[in-house]
């Protein structure tokens, strides 16, 4: 192989059409831009989502909601689910390895929610008042 006789597989480059250039190649006087009106001028483009002056399909409609990027990243946990776990210590990756948090949790709360019999010690993560009144109450700690 020499450099002089590399070139392009058959049909990989095409050529550039040149519009405008008489009536014989099928794009010549207004050059598929059709006739008059802003888009047919030189320069005449607008930015996306312009309606010609009328108010925007995206300012006319109310403002609605949030989500929150953070979302993957926090996890809830319940008594109850505490209550099923088969481990005395609880931290998140006891929690992980069990499954009841996703792999992606960093931020765990305990909430106050179903019943708790069992003394389970819990380490790591944020408890919150009833849960810890809970968790204290059936023989377990907070740290």
């Amino acid at each position: 192989m020499e450099l002089n006789s590399i070139q392009p597989a058959d049909g990989a480059k095409h050529y550039k059409r040149r519009v405008g250039r008489g009536i014989g190649s099928g794009i010549g006087k207004t050059a598929g831009r059709g006739h008059k009106g802003q888009k047919s001028r030189a320069g005449g483009f607008h930015k996306v989502g312009f309606e010609g002056g009328q108010m925007p399909l995206q300012r006319r409609l109310p403002k609605r909601g949030f989500k929150s990027l953070a979302t993957p990243y926090k996890a809830e946990v319940r008594l109850s689910d505490l209550e099923r776990l088969p481990v005395g210590e609880v931290d998140i990756l006891s929690l992980k390895q069990a499954g009841v948090i996703s792999d992606l949790a960093r931020v765990v709360r305990v909430i106050l929610s179903g019943d708790l019999t069992k003394g389970v010690s819990v380490k790591g993560l944020i408890v919150t008042k009833g849960a810890k009144a809970a968790i204290e109450a059936a023989g377990g700690s907070v740290a």
